[in-house]
């Protein structure tokens, strides 16, 4: 059947067109990591420091401090890292807008060569290729995109990736500080809500992949289950020999 506007629109019986999450704005990939970082690394601090025999009020600090110091380092390596990229970026689209300005031919033979190599027949490739360089501005958009394998006009904000790693670390990190933040004293909540947490996490990262939920959230939970259990057998023997 087709809509109004002549548009095809697909069901169950025929073709299926399904919408697709963003995966290039910069904020998916720092807030899984952000928020996964910050239930394993927290969790594994405070079954260390408990591990050690210290009292709660000092295991609840140093989980403070370990969110804090965690999300800003976080926020700070994503900005850094995603800047440099997106200035490194802008880089070689200023080069090529300076070569397609000095030797258009050049570079409008080297986009044929491009559509050849992924099997266009050559003579179209060459039409298609002298059609897009006509317009400067669609031709360096493309070389970009086939050079580099970027989008010009979607790079990822630094700010998203700072903003999104920040809160989602802090979010995981609070997690197993809860207990100790409500008056608790003992280790075993802290860590079954952490590892709860870290399944649900898992779990729900298998939305934007074709995994399992079970699988996603039991790999998620087994991986922050050995990083806590040795930080806790780490604060044991230090803790003992202190």
């Amino acid at each position: 059947m087709t809509t109004e506007t002549g548009e095809r629109a697909f069901t169950s019986k025929g073709e299926h067109h399904r919408d697709h999450p963003d995966v290039t704005g910069g904020w998916l990939r720092p807030a899984v990591f952000g928020i996964t970082d910050g239930l394993v690394s927290n969790t594994a601090l405070i079954a260390g420091v408990a591990g050690g025999g210290v009292a709660a009020h000092a295991v609840l600090l140093t989980g403070l401090a370990g969110l804090a110091a965690g999300a800003f380092s976080m926020a700070t390596g994503e900005y850094t890292s995603v800047a440099s990229q997106s200035e490194m970026v802008r880089a070689e689209i200023e080069i090529e807008k300076a070569e397609i300005a000095r030797v258009p031919e050049a570079e409008q033979a080297e986009l044929a060569a491009i559509y050849r190599s992924r099997g266009v027949d050559a003579e179209l490739a060459a039409a298609v290729a002298k059609q897009l360089s006509a317009d400067p501005e669609q031709a360096w958009r493309m070389h970009v995109r086939e050079e580099l394998g970027v989008d010009p006009d979607d790079l990822a904000s630094p700010w998203v990736a700072a903003l999104s790693s920040f809160v989602a670390f802090a979010l995981g990190a609070v997690v197993p500080l809860l207990p100790y933040l409500l008056g608790g004293t003992a280790l075993l909540l802290p860590v079954v809500l952490g590892g709860l947490a870290l399944f649900a996490a898992g779990a729900l990262v298998s939305r934007f992949t074709n995994r399992g939920w079970w699988y996603a959230g039991a790999r998620q939970l087994l991986l922050g289950g050995a990083a806590a259990g040795l930080t806790y057998a780490v604060g044991r023997a230090v803790g003992a020999g202190v």
